[in-house]
């Protein structure tokens, strides 16, 4: 999730992995898989690095899986 502020100041976490796609313009608006959208006041490149700094911090909190793990050849 993600902090943005309403053009009234209400603070909104936005769900990151839902978003399509952003509007820029005067306000920046936010359009989510949902169908919802949002007219905040960050712009679009203050919005582009928190997603991103969102995703570097959930997959760094994740263990790396080996996807060949179990099934390494035997030697005979």
């Amino acid at each position: 999730m993600i902090l943005v502020h309403k053009l009234n100041g209400q603070e909104v976490f936005i769900n990151a992995e839902l978003i399509e796609c952003l509007e820029c313009g005067q306000e920046t608006i936010v359009c989510l898989a949902t169908g919802n959208r949002f007219l905040i006041k960050e712009n679009v490149e203050e919005v582009v690095q928190k997603v991103i700094d969102y995703r570097k911090k959930v997959n760094s909190d994740t263990r790396v899986v080996n996807p060949i793990a179990g099934f390494e050849r035997q030697n005979p």
